[in-house]
């Protein structure tokens, strides 16, 4: 068996480091803060598991991820994922096609009129048809990291905290990972799974991949949570307009399930790391949010009683990257949404790691910048 070090504990890297431990691999985690920490992509408690898209390859994996989320909750012990179903609605994100989409995958689904969903969802105002797909859900990310962090420490694993990643060096056969405070790991494989600190990393890594990355843009997206007016908690959707896309979801324990949580997705400023967040909610931005309630979601009180700053690090073409070379791993699924995919991400990096097979559009020399 070989050694790994896994760079970064958020959803990704604590899947991969699962995955590797499980298969008798010797495996050391460095994590510049806490599994989940609110610094990174993978806190809190609030993420959407949905399965519709507009490609089936994406429809497939969640299916794929899915398995891969009933596995971790029985060996975990505890739910991640609490069922709440979907809407999709608005001009552009094209509800019928979806549904042919999920259709074609098996998925369950409802296409739904205007009509039909409003008396359902009397708090949301719809204007075009409705996808509902009742399999879909929120996914509690910051307990799904720790109960994989667990799993990957039963396993063998053992995880450094506070160990921010200064030096990745090529030594001989192995690999040097030093940190800022001057401990040194060396193992003959690195997986990088850094999130929005990736871009600090990127002239470290081999050329063979620092050569192929894609431009990577780092977002610090606002969230907000709006009381419901019934206090009954609403479904998952996303509404597509030609000016904006609106997610959301119940706000569970982030904002103590008193309301929804809403975003705009791609709303926040690019800050080219994550080293540069301020975790200072944009006012513009809020009250583009506050004005889409009010017009849209007659069902919530229009003044956010929450808010919260996350990152998004983001591919050209919204695809992942999984990709080895000369010993190194990149592991960004990232895009804004990665998280319901996470238990099969971390057995795609652990096969990428280990000479397997991914999905050749998650590779540099075929897929993301095609």
């Amino acid at each position: 068996m070989s050694s790994f070090v896994v760079v970064g504990a958020g959803l990704a890297g604590s899947a991969t480091a699962w995955h590797l431990a499980r298969h008798g691999h010797d495996v050391t985690v460095l994590e510049r803060a806490e599994p989940a920490n609110p610094q990174g992509s993978s806190h809190g408690s609030a993420r959407i598991f949905r399965y519709a898209y507009p490609d089936a390859f994406w429809t497939d994996l969640v299916v794929r991820a899915r398995r891969g989320w009933t596995e971790l909750e029985a060996l975990a012990g505890e739910q991640l994922i609490t069922p709440t179903g979907s809407l999709d609605h608005g001009r552009l994100r094209d509800p019928s096609g979806l549904a042919g989409v999920l259709k074609a995958c098996g998925v369950e689904h409802e296409l739904l009129t205007a009509g039909e969903a409003g008396e359902r969802w009397a708090g949301m105002d719809f204007r075009t048809d409705v996808l509902w797909h009742p399999g879909a859900g929120v996914i509690d990310a910051e307990r799904a990291v720790l109960a994989m962090v667990r799993l990957a420490v039963e396993s063998g694993a053992v995880v450094h905290t506070g160990a921010v990643v200064s030096v990745l060096r090529r030594e001989g056969s192995r690999w040097l990972v030093a940190t800022e405070a001057g401990a040194e790991y060396r193992a003959d494989h690195v997986v990088i799974s850094a999130g929005g600190w990736l871009p600090d990393l990127v002239p470290q890594l081999p050329g063979a991949l620092s050569g192929r990355l894609p431009g990577l843009t780092v977002r610090q997206e606002n969230a907000y949570h709006f009381p419901y007016r019934d206090e009954k908690p609403w479904p998952t959707f996303i509404h597509k307009t030609g000016t904006m896309q609106v997610y959301s979801l119940p706000g569970g324990r982030d904002a103590a399930f008193r309301g929804q949580k809403l975003a705009e997705f791609n709303g926040g400023p690019s800050i080219g790391s994550a080293a540069a967040q301020t975790g200072q909610i944009d006012p513009v931005n809020r009250e583009r949010v506050i004005a889409h309630v009010e017009r849209n979601l007659p069902g919530l009180v229009p003044e956010p009683y929450a808010e919260t700053t996350c990152l998004f690090t983001s591919t050209p073409h919204e695809d992942f990257v999984i990709d080895t070379a000369d010993g190194v791993t990149v592991l960004s699924p990232c895009s804004g949404h990665g998280a319901k995919f996470a238990p099969l991400l971390g057995e795609l990096a652990a096969a990428s790691a280990t000479g397997g097979v991914v999905p050749a559009r998650f590779t540099l020399a075929h897929g993301v910048l095609r």
